[in-house]
């Protein structure tokens, strides 16, 4: 971003470049006299940040980093000596880049990791401020642009400057660095938005790695004229390249989440029926690592309807396959034999056994008939539902089972239940109560307990009342999740 100033430009030789991958800095000419150099530019004693050390550093800088180890010319001359500085200065410089490094790499996510990067660069250059924009170049996305003291709206102010009149605009399109002499004219739209926002030099430097290619730019913003010393461009062009490699590494697992889960939406229903007597609500979230966990709703004859929620063991594609197959086997069972909850399952249990021997599954199917309010369900391996109403939070008694494929011959008695009206049933998956990270006693316990606190105005709409139970469950919503766990929440409200 620093495109700014025509008469102060950083000249890096041939050698600097290539260690600080070609960082770009400028600065905004203020008062300088034509005719006259500007004070960056004349001769002037050493710099902190590239602010005249003459200068109190202002009180919102960032904390330089500690200076290197003067040398011992002012001692006797003692062999070696210069040798001993110089390492000890490469020492002091390397271990705040370690810990710098350290933290990125603890961060999980793109965001979290670009907003780290804005954090630790902001304290190798002395600057304030920054921005950080995702773009890969190969245009496969996701894309996303990160501030660091920088709202939302002046995250908008700086993009309406023509990108090819920043430096990190040029970065990103590839473009060459315009030539110091003659010194370029700032575009009067740069200059104004500069003003605005109260910067008057930058630093940007490219994202990129050998193996993916670019991914991005960062950019740090000066409040006062200023440029990075020399030694400061070494650190943060070593600290860049650990953190592009991090975050090439980040972006291959966003795109394998986004192509598992868009793989695993394809597999569910693309809506929930209409059924009169009954109202239906989801929410479903894929882990990570793209798990098996599913759930139907469907219409069977004479206006019943058909609920199911599964899991199959195991995570990735392999997992996402099977889910489908065994999915699309219990529809045509419900079908079939639908008013029977234990031969859909039986039957399920024997192609599962017959197909996969090397896999099991979990399973609950519930045969409905919505203007009775009457439900028949049976369950393989699976936790129990849970029963919503004015008068009573309770889970429902079912058989005690093991999962489908863990027996040579499953069978369960199946259980009957009639909700009062108003009352919603909520079926979900054991993601749910292992994403609390308790004991599964304790997790059951907070569940009837968010399921008990809902509010008696969300109990007329099944999706709030499937929010309020994840808000109270997991606060911290359906975020990626560590251990890769899916989470299914099926709620049935019957009128």
């Amino acid at each position: 971003m620093l495109d700014i100033a025509p008469l102060v430009r950083v000249h890096v030789d041939a050698l600097l470049a290539a260690q600080i991958d070609m960082g770009v800095c400028d600065a905004i000419e203020r008062n300088a006299p034509v005719g006259k150099p500007a004070d960056m530019s004349a001769p002037h004693l050493p710099k902190v940040a590239g602010i005249d050390s003459t200068v109190p550093s202002p009180a919102h800088t960032t904390a330089p980093v500690p200076p290197v180890h003067p040398s011992a010319s002012a001692l006797p001359a003692i062999p070696g000596a210069g040798i001993q500085d110089r390492l000890a200065g490469w020492v002091s410089d390397l271990t705040p880049l370690h810990e710098l490094t350290e933290r990125l790499i603890k961060t999980g996510s793109l965001d979290e990791a670009l907003r780290e990067v804005l954090r630790a660069g902001a304290a190798l250059v002395g600057a304030r401020r920054g921005m950080a924009v995702l773009e890969p170049g190969d245009g496969l996305g996701p894309t996303s642009t990160i501030g660091l003291g920088l709202a939302h709206a002046d995250l908008g102010t700086i993009e309406t400057v023509p990108r090819s009149a920043t430096s990190y605009g040029r970065i990103l399109d590839g473009l060459p660095e315009p030539a110091p002499e003659p010194a370029p004219e700032l575009d009067p739209r740069h200059r104004e938005v500069a003003a605005r926002l109260g910067y008057a030099a930058s630093y940007a430097l490219p994202l990129a790695t050998e193996a993916a290619g670019k991914l991005g730019a960062v950019v740090w913003l000066y409040d006062e004229p200023a440029e990075p010393t020399e030694r400061r461009r070494h650190l943060v062009g070593l600290y860049s390249r650990h953190a592009a490699e991090h975050l090439a590494r980040l972006l291959e697992l966003e795109r394998a989440r986004v192509q598992v889960a868009t793989v695993a939406e394809e597999l569910l229903p693309s809506r929930l029926p209409r059924v009169p007597g009954v109202q239906l609500a989801v929410r479903h979230r894929t882990g990570p690592q793209g798990g098996g966990d599913w759930y139907d709703a469907l219409p069977l004859p004479e206006g019943a309807l058909g609920l199911a929620v599964g899991s199959v063991s195991g995570t990735g594609p392999s997992a996402l396959a099977a889910m489908g197959r065994l999915r699309a086997s219990l529809r045509a069972y419900a079908v079939m034999e639908g008013e029977d909850p234990v031969a859909v399952l039986s039957d399920l249990e024997l192609l599962l056994r017959l197909t996969e021997p090397a896999r099991s599954a979990t399973a609950l199917f519930a045969y409905s008939e919505p203007k009775q309010r009457r439900l028949v369900l049976a369950g393989a391996g699976h936790t129990p539902p849970l029963i919503i109403g004015d008068h009573r939070t309770e889970f429902v008694e079912t058989s005690l089972s093991a999962p489908l494929g863990m027996l040579a011959c499953w069978e369960a008695p199946s259980v009957e239940i009639a909700p009062a009206a108003g009352e919603t049933v909520l079926l979900y998956t054991d993601g749910l109560l292992r994403r609390t990270g308790d004991p599964m006693d304790r997790a059951f316990a907070r569940l009837h307990a968010a399921a008990a606190s809902v509010p008696r105005a969300d109990r007329t709409d099944p999706g709030a009342i499937a929010d309020h139970v994840l808000r109270t469950l997991l606060p911290e919503g359906l975020g990626h999740a560590v251990d890769g766990e899916d989470v299914v929440l099926l709620a049935a409200r019957f009128e």
